[in-house]
């Protein structure tokens, strides 16, 4: 099959990513695992980070990129004991795994999830790491309540869109922040309520602006995968909560604790991958409730204007992700097929 190998780690944003091998062997499901062929796959900031050699989770050389996918279960793969009704030879699923950049990916059948009807393929190889970190963010971390005022840095990000329409279905008043015109325009057509370029003025009018929507208040929940916790705080509500969703912006940062206890606030971070380890509960309640909102058209995966063509067309899509290029969900079609489907 042909994939992406990874054969050390990479220097910048220029040298992504290593080979395109059309010679490498096809993944051997173990035990519970099922073989899907790759329809398409989702491109994440982590995944930059990986190739590059700068991404905690670190598999040993040479190995396959990627993530994110959705696919068909592969008339070869097996169907292993215990697996639901549903997950035979042609099933449209979705999940995550070391490797899909690749024409077949190896998983766990208990990790993949059926694609909704009505869906595409496009859509579903987004999903399944952006609109459960956004959920457990917002529902289990913040306790977001109707009618309480949301920030959303980066809101026109892939979480930044899941969040900004799960707090809308959940009835958040949102305020999207984003760095130019165009992507604030994305996060309007999505449902925001506001719409903030944090990129004008050197002075932090941003959160003039953020004061001036909430009439005084400040927001209730700021949800940021960026770095923008410490600037925040000087327009975060009285027991507000701020939710450390990630980095994107390269700076981790140490916040003043004094600033903390001054408005009462709550800091928390959201780690979804690590639930499945320690809240493993939590992760079937959490697609119950993704896959209700979706059914209901409350919510929806959402692709960024242009789909990347074919796997030798995953370097251009990775730079693209870490130049900002992109909104929502970028995404690579590794099969002609997928268009079909």
């Amino acid at each position: 099959m042909k994939g992406y190998y990874i054969e050390r780690n990479l220097s910048g944003m220029n040298e992504l990513p290593a080979t395109l091998k059309s010679d490498v062997p096809d993944p051997k499901p173990g035990k519970g695992e099922v073989l899907v062929d790759v329809h398409t796959a989702g491109f994440n900031y982590f995944d930059v980070l990986q190739v590059q050699g700068l991404y905690q989770h670190k598999p040993p050389f040479p190995y396959v990129a990627g993530a994110e996918f959705s696919g068909t279960i592969s008339p070869s793969s097996p169907i292993p004991a215990g697996a639901p009704s549903w997950l035979r030879p042609g099933a449209r699923v979705f999940g995550a795994g070391q490797g899909s950049y690749a024409e077949k990916i190896k998983v766990p059948f208990h990790t993949l999830v059926p694609v909704p009807e009505g869906m595409k393929m496009e859509e579903a190889a987004g999903l399944y790491v952006t609109y459960p970190t956004s959920y457990a963010a917002l529902v289990y971390r913040a306790n977001i309540q109707p009618g309480e005022y949301l920030l959303i840095h980066a809101a026109a990000g892939g979480v930044g869109l899941a969040a900004l329409q799960i707090g809308k279905a959940l009835g958040a008043k949102v305020i999207a922040a984003c760095s130019t015109q165009a992507k604030l325009d994305v996060c309007l057509r999505y449902g925001a309520d506001y719409a903030i370029n944090y990129a004008e003025g050197a002075k932090g009018d941003w959160q003039k602006k953020v004061m001036e929507i909430t009439k005084g208040h400040g927001a209730d929940v700021v949800y940021d995968p960026v770095g923008m916790i410490v600037p925040s705080l000087k327009c975060i509500a009285w027991n507000g909560r701020l939710i450390v969703v990630g980095f994107a912006g390269g700076n981790i940062e140490k916040i003043p604790a004094n600033l903390i206890l001054l408005k009462n606030v709550a800091v928390t971070g959201v780690h979804w991958g690590a639930y499945s380890k320690n809240e493993i509960k939590k992760v079937p309640e959490t697609w119950e409730a993704l896959l209700k909102l979706f059914a209901e058209k409350r919510i929806k995966g959402v692709v960024y204007d242009k789909v990347f063509e074919g796997l030798e067309s995953v370097p251009e899509g990775l730079r693209a992700l870490g130049a900002r290029e992109t909104w929502g969900k970028a995404v690579v079609r590794v099969s002609k097929e997928s268009a079909k489907l």
